[in-house]
């Protein structure tokens, strides 16, 4: 009887040691396993509990999948209709790759209406679905991937990162794998998910915020304050009423083993703690098979000669590649940094500079296509020669300024590059080029008929992003060159206003009359009379240089154009301004239209042009004006042709300038060495 009974209590006391790692709550509101021995998880493929207690999804073996779950199911709604309650989630896993550097696809935490996996790929599908399947609403899939490997088609970020998938491997969000260190105030450390080191990892949803927040951590840290993401979602929207809670994984091609040490889940209330001191040890690989020594006797002298041989060759090389890469940086410039690109990078972007990717040249440079490689967005790049370096600070501050405005009728400076007796500015690239091509080329061109909605749709475009950099932007930035030639037409035909950073911008706050004076910068044609005469810009000056491009975009003439009655040149302000008074303002249209245009429209655009280019500033109206009688908002102002005040002798006389026409005027301003025929 004795004997019995010491049977009974050695029987008891193994038992409660094996269940001694597992707790669960009443209706699984929680429960807690601290290693898996003695547990009853489900399991199927690869995945198996180990006799130490590691929950082992992935044996090493090529394209499998192995999934585990906790065996019942859990309700997360307090009715049927109801909102899926907040829950709290924590687990300890570990990656452990035969090789250090990369591993098979990763492993994931999973939230299903089902345990069957059985329709689900392998590899970069991590077990969850397959191609046809991803992304279906149908899934009722929650998951956090820990992934390993950058799949393109799921658009990953990296080949080593955390992301929070709803019903399919397409991640919601995503972010490198790492955490915020909260004794570091809060830096952010990166971890390696294939560092063969337990980590461990928590997921928090809020029923309140309809939020969900992942935590990653090394293993014996306490949790960091800030989750490393978090993702506004309703998960009412996508779990049904009873879920099943557990992992999946799937290799590759690569020799890798996916482990979970301990695991916990709680239903409005945190997860439970895991008891670290009970979790088993993560294993490590035996690594490649090592080399024989009679073979590493005769491999070793072979690769010292050659390494001896190869050494002068590199030097001179690495000699040769530091040159072409070199750069001028100063230390001034550091501040200015996010927006410096490498030369190396712009190099290889357009592939050292090739005449095949030359896009068009003019008196500040040459423009190039490219593609940066390690985002493959097509940039243009402008190299420009700078042999002063009186100014430049001012120039790359003001490059840095420019470079934080954001519109979508405005071309992005994305960057500049100093390189010895260089400047190169980095661009959006606009695959249909500039707007003067398709109004100034020849009549069987395929460009040469411009369609009057894309002309008038491209015009308010412009008219937009001027408003915005004299009105709308933090300071009032005059551009100073608006012409046809700075205007690009992206892959629907948008225009976008560009050629910052060429003519030196000004810029002042918003209510400040500046009177600063400065050398005329522009392009002949588009110069305004005040300007000529003072130098001083203001966003009066592009309302005038816009009137010009208003009348050049409809009438399909160059701002200065040959007078076919008695030869020289004409004006094309009076030219317009002629046909207005001949009673026939609608012939000043382009002919190349053939009477297809909207006659209001067109009516309005060439009574605008006239009055954007008032010789008088003060009779120009704002762009916010512009803009008002472009969309229909405020009717035109009442002129007429015979008004006094176009002509632009009588003004120089009023003003006791002397007196001389407009056309002797701008061409008088011919042989001022800073303004631009054309870029």
């Amino acid at each position: 009887m004795l004997f019995l009974r010491a049977l009974l209590v050695i029987y008891l006391v193994l038992r409660l040691e094996a269940l001694g790692t597992i707790a669960a709550g009443d209706d699984n509101d929680q429960f807690v396993y601290s290693g898996f021995r003695g547990s009853n998880l489900t399991v199927d493929g690869t995945a198996t509990v180990t006799l130490d207690g590691l929950l082992q999804l992935s044996n090493g073996t090529a394209y499998l999948q192995g999934h585990a779950f906790h065996p019942t199911a859990v309700r997360l709604r307090d009715s049927p209709n109801g909102t899926v309650r907040s829950f709290s989630v924590a687990f300890v896993f570990g990656i452990v790759s035969v090789y250090p550097d990369f591993s098979a696809h990763g492993m994931a935490f999973v939230m299903a209406p089902g345990k069957d996996f059985s329709s689900a790929l392998p590899a970069k599908y991590l077990g969850l679905t397959n191609v046809q399947d991803n992304g279906n609403t149908s899934n009722h899939l929650f998951a956090v991937e820990l992934d390993t490997i950058q799949s393109v088609e799921f658009k990953d970020i990296n080949a080593n990162h955390v992301g929070i998938d709803i019903n399919g491997l397409q991640s919601l969000r995503s972010y490198n794998a790492g955490y915020y260190d909260d004794s570091r105030s809060g830096e952010f450390q990166s971890l390696k998910l294939i560092s063969r080191q337990a980590m461990q990892v928590w997921v928090d949803y809020s029923e309140e915020k309809k939020q969900i927040d992942v935590t990653l951590a090394p293993l014996r840290m306490t949790r960091p304050v800030r989750p490393l993401l978090s993702a506004a979602y309703d998960l009412s929207t996508v779990l049904t009423d009873l879920v099943y809670l557990g992992f999946s994984s799937a290799t590759g091609r690569v020799n890798s083993r996916h482990y979970v040490l301990g695991w916990s889940f709680g239903r409005s209330r945190p997860a439970p703690a895991i008891d670290i001191s009970k979790l088993p040890d993560l294993p490590q690989p035996a690594g490649p098979e090592k080399p024989q020594s009679k073979l590493l006797e005769i491999i070793l002298p072979i690769v010292t000669a050659a390494v001896v041989l190869c050494s002068g060759g590199v030097v001179v090389l690495l000699v040769r590649r530091r040159f072409r890469y070199a750069e001028l940086r100063e230390d001034w410039e550091v501040e200015f940094g996010p927006h410096r690109f490498s030369y190396k990078d712009l190099y290889h972007a357009t592939d050292g500079f090739k005449d095949k990717n030359l896009l068009g040249e003019g008196g500040f440079g040459r423009v190039y296509k490219g593609v940066l490689r390690a985002s493959m967005v097509e940039v243009a790049v402008k190299r420009m020669s700078h042999e002063s370096r009186q100014g430049m600070k001012e120039f790359v501050a003001e490059i840095a300024s420019i470079g934080r405005i954001r519109h979508r009728n405005l071309v992005r400076l994305l960057g500049y590059c100093r390189r010895k007796g260089e400047l190169l500015l980095v661009y959006d690239y606009m695959p249909n080029g500039s707007l003067d091509k398709y109004l100034h080329c020849n009549e069987g061109d395929s460009n040469s008929k411009l369609c009057w909605a894309k002309r008038f749709h491209v015009i308010k475009g412009v008219a937009s992003g001027l408003l915005y950099l004299h009105e709308r932007w933090e300071k009032v930035v005059v551009h100073r060159d608006v012409k046809p030639s700075n205007v690009l037409l992206d892959r629907d035909m948008n225009g976008h206003l560009g050629d910052f950073g060429l003519a030196r911008l000004y810029e002042y706050d918003h209510g400040v009359d500046s009177q600063t004076t400065t050398h005329v910068v522009g392009t002949i044609g588009y110069l305004s009379p005040e300007l000529m005469r003072t130098g001083i810009a203001s966003p009066l000056t592009d309302v005038f240089a816009f009137g010009i491009f208003l009348l050049e975009i409809t009438c399909g003439q160059k701002p200065i154009k040959e007078n076919a009655q008695g030869g020289g040149h004409v004006a094309l302000v009076d030219w317009v301004l002629q046909h207005w008074r001949n009673g026939a303002l609608m012939a000043a249209v382009d002919a190349r239209l053939r009477g297809e245009y909207h006659i209001q429209e067109a009516e309005l655009v060439l009574k605008l042009g006239l009055l954007c280019s008032h010789p008088f500033a003060t009779a120009r109206p704002s762009m916010g004006q512009v803009m008002c009688y472009l969309d229909g908002v405020t009717p035109l102002p009442e002129i007429t042709p015979a008004d006094s005040s176009f002509d632009v002798l009588a003004m120089m006389q009023n003003e006791d300038a002397s007196a001389i026409s407009y056309p002797a005027l701008v061409t008088s301003f011919g042989t001022i060495s800073s303004l631009s025929g054309g870029r």
